[in-house]
């Protein structure tokens, strides 16, 4: 599982959210005139056109990360792709708009709403009467009904990943005409046009063995403008061909090629033309950037060779034509390699002159987080000291801004900013503070600059003798657990509020008398607590795709240091980074992505709920891997998925949203970056933002029409 694509709804479907006096937040719903969701930062950048603009016929040869397991988006082992092919192959009732709220498809529906709260609540959907399958019959009720018992979670030999919201249906039937589907619920269900996008024919749907293994690697029945026409698993690509049956405007392209090519070899094969549309990472979007640019001598290089000055030429000039025959002859061949590299380097730069680099933001953040299962993080002061030692705005521009990006921290956990639920909580925990950081962590037992133990002269003696216990018979985990129970701040991720401390720079008496002088250097010391420093391990993982990551890291790791706080950074494979860290709670520090959704009541409660302990002793967190909740973020979600008042469902979840910025167990960090490179005559496809794509518009400009332009045509800053 990939650090960047983890979300709630990839997670769940792929294995891939009290009274308003309480809180003391600068902006909550109802809290003045402007509306605190605000506008998404960055627009999606598709090269829109008119259909009479683009041409008919052709193949979109598309970069995808694999071929998936299976094409049914509800098992666990479902992953990005598998949705890309069921948004243009399958039926959705609602699908994003380009601010990440949902929206009714009119393809599929004429009209659905609530029609009754009493004493069920009653939706009532209305069919486009021309929606029909590939096999010619008509979308209906029975469509409906089996998706929701295979979904409901009532029968366990379906193999699903998820049952939100299906669960919460007492029963589906038709209403006056075979046009109209009604769904009643057995409990209320805010977020009830989550549920059938996608829907799946009946047949599979229908059994546990249709379900389980009929969709895996083929879907013989379709309702899209493209339909399934081969999953070749051996060159690894997915063909979508024309839906000859689709009601709507026919598709403009007449295949969709989703061909796997890794993220480090996307650039070299847009370059060899095998390619028309790929998301990249920054540095091919700099290098389609220069590729762009009119050559001169003032244009700055990159490629082979490019970081070489006058000196390191002048010094293999020597070495080649010096008297060190052996010197000279490894000289000489290591110029004609980077002779060669250099001239398939700009040959590579001639043919990606046809591209260009379409980016927006994805509907995704991320996020710095604290283990708060065991260990310094468990203590809540030490959690907010992390939190309040980060300068979030440094982050976000070193990431954004060398792409021309807004570079604004996220400010919510729950949403992001256009969508309907948003609003910056971030006032809840603070900004960047370090005498207030250093206030919290005083406040928690730990003394800057206070004596360390050899830390392995004790390990020494343990073995020697299990001198592990104090003088006192009570050891240092004894201690830190006192302390946290003691914990003045304990209150902090149940009311939102933001923690002052009460003397501010320390807290008397802690570890040291009155009095005591300072240490030399105490502004450069680390804080220690029983002998040990404070030093949290940082996972990250190697691979070359998560480069962005690790220089985060390295600025996180610095604004740590300043605080007093130590870090021990721990580089892992990126197979192993999610399920064998991160998942296992086998970390201190980390960082990885959750994507938006339009429905955090449903999707973001498994996220940020309390953990709870199992049958068998073992600790269930669902997917709070930070393993921090409380039982007030989750008495906020239930009334929030449970309340048909969308004004006020908004506001319970800004909420909860307040109590976990509170409780410090993740620290939203900035919306990541959209990249995609594509052809310059691509139409109607590119970097989506929120957007559901619109599949039947994607094609080619006719030779007549000329690209937009627009500020979105500039692409990143080449170095």
């Amino acid at each position: 599982m990939s650090q960047h694509g983890v979300g709630p709804r990839a997670v769940t479907r792929s294995v891939a959210f009290l009274t308003a006096g309480v809180l003391a937040v600068p902006a909550l719903a109802g809290c003045g005139s402007e509306d605190p969701a605000g506008k998404p930062l960055a627009a999606p950048d598709i090269q829109p056109a008119a259909r009479d603009e683009v041409a008919d016929g052709g193949t979109l040869r598309w970069a995808v990360d694999s071929v998936p397991d299976t094409l049914n988006t509800f098992q666990s082992d479902a992953d990005a792709t598998t949705t890309r092919v069921a948004q243009a192959v399958l039926p959705s009732m609602f699908r994003m708009d380009a601010s990440g709220r949902p929206e009714r498809n009119p393809a599929y529906l004429e009209s659905a709403k609530v029609v009754e709260t009493e004493p069920k609540q009653v939706v009532l959907y209305k069919l486009n009467q021309q929606a029909v399958w590939s096999d010619g019959r008509e979308i209906g009720a029975a469509d409906f009904a089996a998706q929701w018992r295979a979904l409901s979670g009532k029968d366990t030999a379906y193999w699903t990943a998820r049952n939100a919201g299906y669960d919460r249906v007492q029963k589906i039937e038709r209403g006056d005409s075979a046009l109209e589907v009604r769904v009643t619920f057995s409990r209320p269900y805010a977020d009830w046009r989550s549920l059938f996008s996608p829907l799946y024919p009946k047949e599979v749907m229908g059994t546990p063995d249709s379900f389980n293994d009929g969709a895996r690697k083929k879907l013989e029945v379709t309702a899209g403008p493209f339909t399934v026409k081969k999953v070749d698993t051996e060159d690894e690509r997915i063909t979508l061909t024309r839906n000859p049956r689709w009601w709507g405007e026919p598709a403009k392209l007449s295949a969709i090629e989703l061909r796997t090519v890794p993220r480090d070899k996307r650039a070299a094969e847009l370059a060899a033309g095998t390619l028309d549309l790929a998301e990249i990472d920054s540095a091919a979007a700099r290098r389609i950037t220069l590729a762009a640019r009119p050559h001169s001598s003032s244009s700055p290089l990159m490629g082979p060779g490019a970081d070489r000055t006058a000196a390191d030429a002048l010094r293999s000039w020597a070495r080649a034509n010096g008297t060190d025959d052996d010197a000279a002859d490894e000289e000489t061949v290591a110029r004609k390699k980077l002779r060669k590299a250099a001239a398939k380097y700009a040959r590579q730069l001639q043919a990606l002159r046809g591209f260009e680099v379409r980016k927006s933001l994805e509907p995704a953040f991320t996020q710095l987080a604290l283990n708060g299962a065991e260990g310094p993080l468990a203590d809540e002061r030490v959690r907010r000291a992390v939190a309040r030692a980060l300068d979030r705005e440094e982050l976000a521009e070193a990431v954004l801004k060398p792409l021309g990006l807004p570079a604004v921290p996220v400010g919510s956990h729950l949403a992001l900013s256009g969508q309907a639920a948003y609003a910056d909580n971030s006032g809840a925990l603070g900004d960047q503070d370090t005498e207030e950081a250093q206030a919290l962590l005083a406040d928690a037992g730990w003394v800057r600059g206070g004596p360390v133990k050899d830390q392995k002269k004790e390990k020494e003696e343990k073995a020697a003798g299990g001198e592990g216990e104090r003088a006192d018979g009570s050891s240092g985990a004894d201690e830190d657990n006192k302390v946290q129970d003691q914990d003045p701040a304990g209150h902090l991720a149940q009311d939102g509020k933001q923690y002052k401390h009460p003397h501010p720079g320390g807290a008397p008496g802690a570890y040291a008398p009155r009095g005591t002088a300072a240490p030399a250097n105490q502004e450069a010391a680390p804080f220690a607590k029983n002998g040990k420093p404070l030093t949290l391990r940082f996972v990250l993982p190697s691979g070359p795709g998560s480069r962005t990551l690790r220089t985060v890291a390295d600025r996180i790791t610095r604004m740590l240091q300043r605080v007093g706080i130590g870090t021990e950074i721990s580089k892992v494979s990126d197979e192993s980074y999610f399920k064998d860290h991160i998942a296992s709670g086998q970390y201190d520090l980390a960082l990885y992505s959750w994507p938006a959704t339009a429905y955090p009541a449903t999707d973001a409660r498994p996220v940020y709920a309390k953990p709870v302990a199992a049958a068998d002793g073992s600790l269930s967190v669902e997917q709070n891997y930070t393993r921090v909740g409380t039982d007030q973020v989750d008495q906020l979600f239930d009334e929030a998925v449970a309340t048909l008042d969308e004004g006020k469902s908004r506001s319970l979840i800004r909420k909860a949203d307040s109590r976990i910025w509170a409780a410090a167990g993740s620290i939203p960090l900035f919306q990541r970056p959209q990249l995609l490179a594509a052809r310059k005559n691509l139409a109607n496809t590119g970097a989506f933002g929120f957007a559901t794509p619109v599949y039947e518009d994607m094609g080619f400009l006719k030779k007549g029409p000329k690209p937009a332009s627009g500020p979105s045509r500039k692409g990143p800053a080449a170095p």
